[in-house]
Order: structure tokens, then C-alpha cells, then sequence
């Protein structure tokens, strides 16, 4: 029981730190220097190093997965039109080219994707 206990208290940590890094994310991917998308690359980098050292440490895809769903919860909800009508995550004009925002939006799934569903590390050791 107090196994169970432990990996859900993990699952819900691992949410959270989800949230908390989908919303710095959401907000911190806007920044642009000139024509680099320096918020997006900051941004993408540190949620794909997250998700992986989460993985990592627990050892399980379980903990990765509720830590992408957080982050993923949090950009859709920082993606829609807010109570006073603000956005965070405008969607391109009409012609225009895809923007950082939008990349944003659909890399954290990717992203939280490819890191749950990587082989486990310990299965390739042990098959060798």
C-alpha cells in the first residue's frame, strides 16, 4: 500500500511540475531576438530535458506522462482567450507563417510523446 501511495504522490508531483513548467513555457515562448525564436528554443529545450530527467529519475514512463499532461493542460489553457480577453498565444494572421506559439502548442504533445514512448534503457541493457 505504501508503494501505491508513493507513485501516486510522484504521478501528482510530477503534474505539477508539469503545470508549472507548460506555464513559464506558454509565456516564456513569445520572446524573439531579432529573427531567432530564442523563447521558443529556451523553451522546447528545457521541457524535452525536463520530461527526460523525469523519466530518468523515477524510472518509469508513468511519472514522464503525468508531467507532459501537466504542461500540456496548462498551454491549452494559456492558448485560449483569458476572462478579460487576453491571449498568450495569438494565432497567426491571416498569410502569415506559422508562428513560435503555435510550434509551442504542438511540440509539448510531440515531445511528451517521444519521451514516454522511448525504449526503456534497461530493457536494451538486459536483452544484450
Amino acid at each position: 500500500m505504501n508503494a501505491l501511495l508513493a507513485r501516486i504522490a510522484t504521478w501528482v508531483l510530477a503534474a505539477v511540475i508539469g503545470v508549472v513548467y507548460g506555464v513559464a513555457g506558454t509565456i516564456g515562448q513569445a520572446v524573439v531576438w531579432g529573427v531567432v525564436p530564442v523563447g521558443l528554443l529556451i523553451a522546447a529545450t528545457g521541457f524535452t530535458a525536463l520530461l527526460i530527467a523525469v523519466r530518468a529519475l523515477t524510472g518509469e514512463r508513468a511519472s514522464a506522462l503525468a508531467c507532459g499532461l501537466g504542461a500540456m493542460v496548462a498551454t491549452l489553457l494559456f492558448a485560449n482567450e483569458g476572462p478579460g480577453g487576453s491571449v498568450v498565444v495569438p494565432a497567426p494572421p491571416e498569410g502569415a507563417a506559422i508562428t513560435p506559439g503555435l510550434i509551442w502548442t504542438f511540440l509539448v504533445p510531440l515531445v511528451a510523446a517521444l519521451v514516454v514512448a522511448w525504449p526503456s534503457a534497461s530493457r536494451l541493457r538486459s536483452t544484450n
